[in-house]
């Protein structure tokens, strides 16, 4: 008997439109998987085990099943997210426990290309940190179960990692799809502004967050945002011959990072010039300002988000950082230290194609209820183990974590990959030729 829990998407939806299986068959699969392992590693706040079964069915009947690029693929959503019939909770008890009237438009396009929403993940409250805990659940990795999974995509990075589902949907505004798929092992790519529509939560972040795909393969993550842009699935262009800039360099001053990250990324910087392309060391220009706007404009966003909510049912760290950014929603918000930041980089990406960074600083820390735990203590966690992604989506350009190597735990490493506006598909591109040359274990060996 074929296992489907643990193959890629691209493998189900195949064989779906080759009806060699059925959209319950491979549902029903990943439900059990779910049922088993979940327990131990806190991936979702809701499963939707009979609704899923139902609507699996309802994908064999539809007429263009031999069409469909996602036929009858589980999927978990991010709990920020509207699933129609299910509440949104983002992670916290100030949320009502009301469902959803309809889908949030990239949950509506993945049902429209054959997915099945199997559940909703776990976030950190009002997806705030990079550590998914709190009163709905704790994300742990599957790969290092003593170990937050990060965040806020963590619930998704979890579920993805341990095979309770080949790909899932979360969103990125400091780093939030990045950070988590560095810890466990995937892919992803934070899209550019404009590519697939947003509307995450209340205020967006001022359009920092993007929406995009948590994968085992970079064909995955490829075809699941092209579904999540609106577009025809495509094959993967040959990227040429292209600069690439190698920076080991905190854009945070006085964070350092750790040796494996570092030797990850040069592993991948050699891989590279083995493929052709041009690799030199360079630093993009990251100016001494950019903690203070990185911070303004995370709590800024928070203090957007948390504006509807009753401040008694949020924990002390999310009441602490929303207060904090309350007097910066309007700066935030017209967008100034953004378009100086995207004008100071502008240059260094018009000589590089491909800059190419570690994607953390070090591992993430143990897993465990943060959300009790100080403000301080949170900010301090946060910015000393992941300072490299913030930048991009302060600048709104797109940005990718690729699995590279491994810690000296087991777990694994990761590099980040960065490119102008508009260079999606190069990025990917890209991070097939580091797949091809360094393949990694796509799913965690937790049963």
């Amino acid at each position: 008997m074929t296992s489907w829990a643990g193959r890629t998407a691209a493998e189900i939806s195949a064989a779906v439109r080759e009806k060699r299986v059925t959209p319950r068959e491979v549902v029903a699969e990943h439900l059990e998987r779910i049922r088993r392992l979940d327990g131990r590693l806190g991936a979702f706040r809701l499963v939707r085990a009979e609704r899923a079964l139902a609507e699996a069915d309802e994908v064999a009947a539809r007429g263009d099943l031999a069409e469909l690029p996602l036929a009858g693929v589980p999927v978990a959503v991010k709990d920020n997210l509207a699933v129609r019939g299910e509440s949104r909770r983002v992670g916290s008890a100030a949320t009502p426990d009301s469902p959803a009237a309809r889908d949030h438009v990239t949950v509506a396009r993945l049902r429209a290309a054959g997915a099945v929403v199997v559940g909703l993940t776990n976030v950190p409250e009002l997806c705030v940190f990079g550590t998914t805990d709190g009163v709905l659940g704790t994300a742990r990795n599957p790969w290092d179960p003593a170990r937050s999974a990060g965040g806020s995509s963590g619930g998704s990075a979890t579920a993805v990692a341990a095979g309770m589902v080949p790909i899932a949907l979360g969103n990125d505004g400091m780093g939030s799809l990045r950070i988590p798929a560095a810890n466990c092992g995937l892919v992803t790519i934070k899209p550019g502004r404009g590519v697939v529509p947003t509307g995450a939560g209340d205020s967006d972040w001022f359009g920092m967050s993007e929406n995009g795909p948590l994968a085992t393969t970079v064909e995955d993550a490829r075809l699941m945002l092209a579904v999540l842009a609106g577009a025809e699935p495509a094959p993967p262009p040959a990227p040429g011959a292209l600069k690439v800039a190698l920076s080991l360099r905190s854009p945070l001053a006085g964070v350092t990072i750790g040796r494996p990250y570092a030797a990850a990324a040069r592993d991948a910087a050699g891989l590279l010039m083995r493929a052709g392309h041009q690799v030199r060391r360079a630093d993009p220009p990251y100016p001494l300002s950019l903690a203070a706007t990185s911070l303004m404009h995370w709590t800024a966003g928070t203090a957007a988000d948390a504006r509807p909510l009753d401040p008694r049912l949020l924990t002390r760290r999310t009441r602490v950082h929303a207060r904090l950014g309350r007097p910066f929603v309007s700066a935030a918000g017209a967008g100034t230290a953004r378009e100086r930041l995207r004008h100071r980089l502008e240059p260094f990406f018009a000589e590089y194609d491909v800059l190419l960074t570690p994607a953390l600083a070090r591992r993430s820390p143990k897993a465990g209820p943060w959300h009790e735990r100080g403000w301080l203590s949170n900010l301090l966690v946060n910015t000393n183990y992941s300072p490299l992604t913030p930048p991009w989506n302060l600048t709104g350009w797109p940005a990718m974590a690729v699995p590279c190597g491994t810690l000296p735990s087991g777990a694994p490493c990761a590099v980040q990959l960065v490119g102008r506006p508009g260079t999606e598909d190069l990025l990917l591109a890209v991070a097939g030729q580091l797949e091809a040359g360094n393949p990694w274990r796509r799913t965690a060996p937790v049963g």
